[in-house]
């Protein structure tokens, strides 16, 4: 309940600062819209010369655009802005004051920072997800309700993992902002079906930069086509990687010099 309250009042001091500068509020706002619509428009005009891409029909796919548009707009959210700040203070040598504060050093560099304006396009992957789920004509049950909901948590834990581990690297190297450029370009082939992508890609796409767990698998469990062999790899990938950065993250505030000593 600490660490909820915590969270809750994060996201009211977000608010309230961004709502300083309205028109710069305003402006955010506006290109998360422009980024839904341009990745629904990508969906689109490929569909308008093609009947399937990979094994994926148009309202199955666009699943998959829904759940990249959700994972976007839970990125620019949280993760971007938190790991922006964290290479900053430890690039400035201020990490001190969070590090001397009485709660978990690595809750507070992962949500102290939240850009609520990207609440937008976490709120349209979802009515996107909805619209094409209705166009599906899904009927929910049980099962497949337990597959989504774990498929989709799974997908949070990876990319959680990997953009803290991102930012734990900034504690030995000065251009980390460059690896984060880089996700984000690799990451923007989820707007398609990974099943689109063709052998050395589609695997690198799978277990290297896990994008297939973080948009197609999800997509897949409303589908129901998903295996449950998929969900229970992701659940082990996942557990790894959220216990591996976590070590990592542990490791290195032993080699942070601050601006003190």
């Amino acid at each position: 309940m600490r660490y909820l309250k915590l969270l809750i009042l994060f996201a009211r001091t977000s608010l309230l600062a961004e709502l300083e500068y309205r028109a710069n509020f305003a402006a955010q706002l506006l290109v998360s819209i422009t980024f839904v619509a341009t990745t629904l428009l990508t969906t689109f005009v490929l569909f308008g010369h093609t009947d399937n891409i990979g094994g994926w029909r148009y309202d199955e796919a666009l699943l998959v655009s829904g759940t990249f548009v959700l994972m976007s707009g839970i990125i620019m959210t949280v993760f971007q802005p938190n790991v922006q700040r964290t290479i900053e203070m430890v690039r400035d040598g201020t990490l001190d004051f969070t590090l001397l504060k009485p709660v978990n050093s690595q809750f507070m560099v992962s949500v102290r920072h939240i850009k609520t304006s990207g609440f937008g396009e976490i709120i349209a992957g979802l009515v996107v997800i909805g619209v094409a789920m209705v166009k599906l004509r899904y009927e929910p049950d049980v099962v497949s309700g337990f597959a989504i909901l774990a498929m989709f948590t799974i997908a949070v834990m990876i990319v959680y993992s990997i953009w803290i581990a991102m930012a734990t690297m900034s504690f030995w190297f000065v251009k980390v902002g460059n690896l984060t450029e880089l996700f984000n370009a690799l990451f923007d082939t989820g707007r398609l079906p990974v099943t689109a992508f063709k052998g050395a890609i589609r695997a690198g796409l799978t277990f290297v930069i896990p994008v297939a767990f973080i948009t197609t698998f999800p997509a897949q469990a409303v589908l129901r086509t998903l295996e449950p062999g998929t969900l229970l790899i992701g659940s082990v990938f996942a557990a790894a990687l959220i216990w591996g950065s976590s070590l990592f993250w542990r490791t290195a505030i032993r080699s942070y010099a601050s601006a003190s000593s």
